[in-house]
């Protein structure tokens, strides 16, 4: 179990809801939908209602200071079934090529996998931050619908994929010019992500880039470790809840 799974769950029956189109830019097609992943009726843009308001408090400060870009929504709900189901792709991934594993080369490459995915868990206590609607994977996006350059892209397994990754990389007294000068642009473009993000209330992962959540145990646990000793997680699995009305 990670820390954030011992953080008790008091579910606010907060509803699911879908993410306005008209307010966002969607990675279309949806990346793992587009592997197969088993949606089913579900969306993966759906998110809590009060997560949704949120992630509109932030795409409205980021255009008072950036106004020609917006928010790129990447992935938002994910069933336990689509987790899985990534989980396992990515294992495969990972492992191509590779023939007769052993244990500890198998363990290795769970271990990889597991950086930047949580475990498909089927026990409500302990439910993937996406499958409770409080967890977006998010970008940024110009007015002319290029992607930001934001140093790595989402989900990839590296070290690139950590916050302060190119911060660092760009105070490195052997970086290159050219290396600096990137991995400063990069810094700069991930901060002003994370800006918009926390100051409407989210809190970011501490190994992606991309990943910020609200309500569910890592943002509580987050919140806990800054001294907020008062933040409880409110969104448990939402798939136990209505469906959202399709728009």
């Amino acid at each position: 179990m990670k820390p954030y799974q011992h953080v008790p769950i008091f579910e606010s029956g907060e509803p699911l809801v879908a993410i306005p189109p008209e307010l966002f830019w969607f990675e279309l097609p949806h990346p793992y939908a587009r592997l197969g992943a088993p949606y089913g009726q579900t969306s993966p843009f759906w998110l809590r209602q009060g997560v949704l308001n949120s992630l509109v408090q932030a795409q409205t400060t980021l255009q008072r200071n950036h106004p020609n870009w917006q928010i790129l929504i990447f992935d938002a709900y994910r069933p336990v079934a689509v987790q899985q189901f990534m989980v396992e792709h990515t294992f495969a991934e990972v492992a191509q090529g590779k023939t007769e594993l052993n244990s500890a080369q198998t363990e290795a490459i769970w271990q990889q996998v597991y950086q930047i995915w949580a475990v498909p868990s089927h026990d409500p206590l302990t439910p993937p931050p996406h499958s409770t609607g409080g967890a977006v994977d998010i970008s940024l996006i110009d007015q002319a619908g290029q992607s930001v350059w934001m140093g790595s892209p989402i989900d990839e397994l590296s070290t690139r994929s950590q916050p302060d990754y190119f911060a660092k990389l760009a105070a490195a007294p052997n970086a290159s010019e050219l290396e600096r000068s990137q991995a400063e642009q990069a810094a700069t473009h991930r901060q002003i992500l994370c800006d918009v993000m926390t100051a409407a209330g989210f809190e970011r992962h501490l190994g992606e880039w991309w990943h910020f959540c609200l309500g569910d145990q890592m943002w509580a646990w987050l919140r806990q470790q800054r001294g907020d000793q008062t933040a409880i997680a409110r969104y448990g699995r939402a798939d136990l809840l209505a469906e959202p009305e399709r728009t």
